[in-house]
């Protein structure tokens, strides 16, 4: 990531404090990969004082301080990779058959056809549900995923699995995100069964990313969910591990 991409902050006599990625997230400003640069004053207090009402994702100590003083939780995630050159793919990766009936087709669904399939795979118990209603998940989440103004231009690796009626059932979204091939989604529809297929498609989506020249591809999985068994079965690694949270408004 270019340095210009980061913003610092500093203390009234220029000593740098913190830096990371300006963003938007819920509707607030957003400090992405937060990196305290220095801890000699508490970096909790600093961040409560300077951004106040921000969502900030950052080091899990430092977002449990936060906590301590008032902040809301947002999402406790890891971060992984997956490297296609020191360990490639198997070379049918990219030919994984589906089940039966299904075909793989490419990303190019309107994101209301996609909706049924991924409200389901995002249940109420599951720990990544969206609240909002079906039209705010397609304006919201789906809609820009899939335009590229969520993360990032959505790669040609991506599929999606549909059935005999040619309904979506299930999908691996893969994103350029400044540069870097990431898997924003991978999803089925759990009352369609088809048990294994979110892991069928990342192989297919990973073969055809290794075929295509890229060097290896990224994604997070919030703490809780079991698909981090399936992305780790799969070869990927964990790099580091972040907590989100909203810093209290201004009193």
């Amino acid at each position: 990531m270019a340095e210009a991409d980061w913003v610092t902050r500093r203390h009234g006599d220029g000593v740098p404090v913190l830096r990371y990625r300006l963003g938007e997230r819920e509707g607030r400003p957003w400090a992405d990969l937060l990196e305290v640069l220095d801890d000699s004053a508490d970096p909790a207090e600093y961040i409560r004082a300077e951004l106040p009402g921000w969502v900030v994702s950052g080091p899990p100590e430092l977002g449990q301080r936060l906590l301590a003083q008032g902040a809301t939780a947002l999402r406790h995630a890891h971060t992984f990779r997956r490297d296609l050159r020191a360990d490639p793919p198997p070379a049918d990766w990219t030919g994984t058959p589906l089940r039966e009936g299904l075909r793989a087709v490419p990303c190019d669904r309107s994101p209301e056809e996609m909706l049924e399939s991924w409200r389901a795979a995002f249940d109420p118990a599951h720990v990544d549900h969206y609240p909002g209603d079906d039209a705010r998940a397609v304006a919201d989440r789906i809609g820009p995923l899939l335009a590229g103004q969520a993360i990032g231009p959505v790669l040609p690796s991506s599929l999606l699995a549909v059935d005999a009626e040619d309904r979506v059932v299930g999908a691996a979204v893969l994103t350029d995100r400044d540069g870097l091939p990431w898997v924003a989604e991978v999803f089925r529809h759990p009352r369609r069964g088809y048990r294994g297929l979110g892991a069928d498609l990342l192989r297919r989506a990973l073969g055809d990313a290794a075929h295509r020249g890229l060097a290896d591809v990224h994604l997070v999985v919030t703490e809780g969910n079991p698909a981090r068994r399936v992305y780790e079965a799969l070869g990927f690694l964990r790099q580091e591990t972040s907590l989100t949270v909203i810093v209290p408004d201004a009193v």
